[in-house]
């Protein structure tokens, strides 16, 4: 690595004394590549350039069979447009000293740059510390601090985009929603400018095409045309290797059978790992936004595998993915398969009653389903737990964007017009709430340094995406986002007015206080509303996947225990609370198993129609 180094080090100030002196843009990545040339460099230049003629058309090919564009999905709509721009207006009428103060302080910041880069360049000095910004790992390469030219570039755009952040900021805008929207706007395109981004201003990416002699390039090259082909000619960057891993060998393993199917949902029964087994059965209600195995992953960290060695009869439900065909399903039909599989388990263990979990919108739909019970003064669920659950949508948070009616009308649109919300625009959705690291980091990896992506399990199955029912989409986004029905006036569903005070059942409500999905305070505002007078409320450190896939073998992240008084606010809860180290598994384990009753034989679940994972976990969205 150190030749490659010094060469772009070299090359960087070839390329960037004369350039900034006459004005014009740098050429790094140009003179980088010119350093050094050789004979069998050149040849081998040459054969990359045929290389990239291939993948060019290849790539032009691709690009030409995307579907025409929905452009309300694609931006914010132009009442967003017309507020900023008349805030920015109002601003300038009734403040504009405040207006020239911030260009004034923008402009000084730039010249100051443009001033200490040519000092630096004319006296070959390093750049000045940067304290400030040393956590950013982007710029974590020595040449963004010590070479005058990627310092300067670094430094430009740091400046860039405070002034961008402070305009959004100090825009006197109508609502907390518009602000939030602005906000949420500016960092996308702040975010997206970083020079990290673009080749000529990366000293890593440069770095490896020197060291690689341009292969890097070329593979980039042919992994930004295999995820254009693969995505039907849109721009989705693959976050982990799509061959690594196979659903039923070497993730989703767990044994057992599936006892029952229908057309949404397969019922699978694990194999019991101990000779007696708690009385009541377990049934698990995964998200159908993503596939069940996340719970299953391998056996150091599975949670299917942990709760069958804990005594209990465990039935998961794995969801279709679903087609245009199912276009007309809606929440009714999710809740009616909720029922379906409750009876089925009943059947089979020949118990009245059983305990339930509900993860992420299984959880909502499972909130749904308690609720239709106690109205029919139906007692069969014992107790529920509530995996990283909102059933109060009063605050959006990070989905604030996505939930405006320019945005969910393009959804409308998106349906009406496939029969579902296909699962590559559901992706690209979540993965703009974290753009650095599922985004352009990723991007940067893949397409520049011309790197593979990993063989990492938990990436593998956060590709392996679903698509969403057209109804159930809009049922969702219109009656319980966007109008929070649920816990304001009540969700229609089944010949029943369902509000969130009828869950009434004993509940542990298990949430994350990384969560950006479904934060914590946002779930514990909902079980806070529940009817229950049993309520057990854990907060686990990290995130959505992280926080609730966290065994018990690792010891990595802790957990807040706390009363069960719901009377204050969640920061009043947290306060009360007490901190443990280690997972939250066995707390849960301890709380389920007094609900579960006393032990009995372990129950066989025989031959079923096929093996565990099933059938519906191996269809991919196309």
């Amino acid at each position: 690595m150190a030749a490659p180094h010094l060469h772009l080090d070299k090359a960087a100030a070839v390329a960037a004394e004369p350039l900034i002196e006459d004005g014009r843009a740098p050429q790094a990545a140009a003179e980088a590549m010119a350093i050094g040339s050789s004979p069998s460099t050149a040849r081998k230049l040459a054969e990359n350039i045929e290389r990239i003629e291939a993948l060019g058309q290849r790539l032009m090919a691709a690009l030409r069979s995307r579907s025409l564009p929905n452009h309300r999905i694609e931006a914010p709509g132009p009442e967003l447009l017309m507020t900023a721009a008349n805030a920015w207006m109002k601003t300038l009428s009734e403040q504009p000293g405040r207006v020239l103060e911030h260009q004034v302080n923008y402009w000084g910041e730039t010249l100051k740059n443009y001033a200490n880069a040519q000092i630096m360049l004319t006296r070959r000095q390093a750049g000045t510390p940067d304290d400030d910004h040393r956590g950013d790992k982007r710029f974590s390469h020595p040449l963004w601090q010590s070479h005058p030219y990627f310092n300067f570039v670094k430094r430009q755009y740091l400046i860039n985009a405070k002034a961008l952040k402070d305009v959004a900021q100090n825009l006197d805008l109508p609502d907390d929603t518009a602000r939030r929207r602005i906000t949420w706007m500016t960092n996308q395109i702040v975010d997206m400018m970083a020079p990290t981004n673009f080749l000529a201003t990366n000293p890593d990416a440069l770095e490896r095409a020197i060291e690689t002699e341009g292969e890097s390039l070329v593979k980039g090259l042919e992994n930004l045309v295999r995820d254009v082909e693969l995505n039907g000619g849109d721009i989705v960057v693959s976050l982990a290797d799509r061959e690594a891993f196979t659903v039923g060998e070497n993730v989703g393993t767990s044994e057992g059978v599936v006892v029952h199917r229908t057309p949404l949902c397969e019922l699978i029964q694990y194999k019991p790992a101990t000779a007696q087994v708690h009385q009541l059965p377990l049934l698990i209600f995964p998200p159908w936004i993503n596939k069940f195995y996340i719970l299953d992953l391998k056996p150091q960290n599975s949670l299917i595998r942990w709760l069958i060695e804990q005594g209990h009869t465990l039935f998961v439900v794995s969801w279709k993915n679903p087609d245009a065909s199912y276009a007309d399903v809606g929440l009714e039909d999710y809740v009616s398969n909720y029922l379906e599989a409750m009876d089925k388990v009943r059947e089979l263990t020949g118990q009245p009653r059983l305990n339930v979990v509900g993860y992420c919108i299984g959880g909502t739909t499972l909130s749904l389903t308690m609720a239709l019970l106690k109205q029919r003064k139906d007692d069969r669920v014992n107790s529920a737990t509530l995996f990283t659950t909102l059933t109060d949508f009063s605050d959006q948070g990070e989905f604030v964007s996505f939930l405006q009616d320019d945005f969910v009308t393009g959804i409308a649109d998106e349906v009406a017009r496939h029969g579902m919300l296909r699962a590559r625009l559901m992706s690209r959705t979540m993965s703009f709430l974290r753009p650095n690291d599922l985004v352009w980091g990723p991007a940067i990896r893949s397409y520049m340094m011309g790197e593979t992506p990993p063989a990492f399990d938990l990436l593998f199955w956060n590709g392996d995406s679903t698509n969403l029912p057209g109804k159930m989409t809009m049922q969702y986004l219109r009656g319980l986002c966007q109008q929070n029905a649920f816990a304001e006036g009540g969700f229609e569903m089944l010949g029943h007015r369902l509000h969130i005070s009828d869950v009434t059942v004993p509940l542990c409500a298990v949430t994350c206080e990384a969560d950006h999905i479904a934060p914590w305070k946002d779930s514990w505002r909902g079980v806070a509303r529940m009817g229950s007078t049993d309520k057990t409320f854990i907060l686990s450190e990290s995130g959505h996947i992280a926080g609730i896939v966290n065994p018990p073998s690792k010891k990595k992240y802790g957990h807040y225990m706390g009363s069960s008084d719901f009377s204050k606010d969640h920061q009043a809860w947290k306060e009360s609370a007490t901190f443990a180290e280690g997972s939250w598994w066995p707390r849960w384990g301890e709380w389920l198993a007094e609900r579960a009753g006393p032990m009995v034989p372990a129950r066989d679940p025989g031959l079923g129609l096929e093996p565990a994972p099933g059938t519906y976990v191996h269809e991919r969205a196309a």
